[in-house]
């Protein structure tokens, strides 16, 4: 039998957060780019509580891939 150490313990933990940060920011990342605003705001979406706020402003703003150039 093998004997898991900390070491293994901490880098499985590392990759499993990474992954999902990477699972939980890449559709941000899109919907962001394709709302017209910087896909760099999806960072934020790791943040607690600015993540529920940064959703309700992405829900209730005016998209600037919406707007109608005249």
């Amino acid at each position: 039998m093998s004997d898991i150490g900390l070491p293994e313990i901490f880098l499985i933990l590392i990759i499993v957060v990474v992954g999902f940060i990477v699972l939980l920011l890449l559709p941000y990342w899109k919907i962001f780019g394709k709302a017209g605003f910087s896909p760099a705001l999806s960072l934020l979406m790791i943040v607690p509580l600015v993540n529920i706020v940064m959703l309700y402003y992405l829900a209730f703003s005016e998209w600037p891939s919406m707007k109608k150039n005249p």
